[in-house]
């Protein structure tokens, strides 16, 4: 079947000499696998492998059979021309690293439009704005939402988080939990927007431990969730 959508990039990888198979997130299906014969040998055809870095939003013509195999591409452009996302050292970092976090979470060829519209909408907020260093953080709670273990908010006024349980509790467990500083810090991004990130000042060793905190949030609720590589190179980046 021919389908026209709007897709995410989340991975590309080499496949044999002149092959790209492409992970993508789309808009009518949800996480689509592509794969692109000879693109990287041609320099005529319509689809150019440049397409394909992480986290770039397209328009796609493709053909979907929908059978568990590898899909087709036959048109491919940019739908939303990212300014300072592949150009600039933090942002780029930050792609690369949500990339990742995005490729390792999402496993489902089924359609959300609520989550597709939230990808789409906070990547061209990160391309547009210059005070991002909370971003990702940001990001990640509010994507956990669409997995559906968003952190209960009852409670809040309990000294611990329990990362397993997704809950503030009164007592610390054998769970991995959040406190001290760092809980104030994590409280303080439930319930704000994007344009609100720049607000929460924290220094950089807060912000690592709270981005291991996510990731592990996302390890605990998630079957088959690896932790991302490109982590160090983010706390790098950021130090």
């Amino acid at each position: 079947m021919q389908v026209t959508t709007k897709a995410i990039i989340l991975t590309s990888i080499k496949y044999g000499d002149t092959n790209l198979i492409v992970k993508a997130f789309t808009e009518s299906d949800g996480l689509k696998s592509y794969l692109l014969r000879g693109i990287l040998a041609s320099k005529k055809g319509k689809v150019k492998k440049a397409l394909f870095q992480p986290l770039t939003q397209l328009e796609l013509v493709c053909n979907h059979r929908n059978k568990g195999t590898l899909e087709s591409i036959k048109e491919a452009k940019v739908s939303y021309n990212y300014q300072t996302m592949h150009t600039h050292i933090a942002k780029n970092a930050m792609v690369m690293f949500l990339a990742e976090m995005l490729s390792n979470s999402i496993h489902e060829e089924e359609p959300n439009k609520e989550m597709f519209n939230f990808l789409e909408a906070s990547l061209q907020w990160l391309d547009i704005h210059t005070e991002i260093a909370n971003f990702h953080l940001y990001f990640l709670l509010v994507l956990t939402k669409y997995f559906g273990f968003y952190p209960d908010v009852n409670n809040t006024d309990r000294p611990f988080f329990d990362l397993l349980e997704g809950e503030f509790v009164s007592a610390a467990s054998l769970n991995p939990i959040i406190s001290g500083e760092n809980l104030l810090f994590f409280k303080s991004f439930l319930g704000i927007n994007f344009e609100a990130i720049h607000t929460i000042k924290m220094k950089k060793t807060n912000r690592q431990e709270l981005l291991r905190s996510l990731v592990l949030y996302y390890e605990l609720h998630l079957e088959g969730f690896r932790k991302p590589k490109s982590l160090a190179v983010l706390n790098e980046v950021f130090s």
